[in-house]
């Protein structure tokens, strides 16, 4: 069985997640569907399961479940910021394809 390598949250992405306020953390999971089989569910939660991983970072926390765990490997966990507008994304080395959208890949 390959080592699993835990997701990688840049600063950026922690630095919006505390920018946020309160105490919710940014929550990341994989989801089947989506144009190409997976797609990405990223959302700002209060909820924090026994079973997650937990990453944190000047009390920033992402968590990830440890089915989506499966899927994220190695995973860079961003924020950009464009002129069109700004989004957290997931840079997967897992990923053989990925849709226009960024929010869905295949494996």
């Amino acid at each position: 069985m390959p080592v699993k390598i835990p997701p990688k949250v840049t600063e950026r992405a922690y630095a919006k997640i505390k920018s946020t306020g309160g105490s919710k953390c940014l929550r990341v999971a994989v989801e089947g569907g989506g144009c190409s089989g997976f797609q990405y569910e990223i959302s700002l939660e209060d909820h924090i399961s026994q079973d997650d991983l937990v990453l944190t970072c000047n009390q920033a926390k992402v968590v990830i479940d440890p089915i989506s765990l499966e899927y994220l490997s190695g995973a860079i966990i961003d924020f950009e910021e464009e002129l069109v507008g700004s989004k957290f994304v997931v840079n997967n080395p897992n990923a053989t394809s990925s849709c226009g959208c960024g929010t869905s890949f295949s494996l």
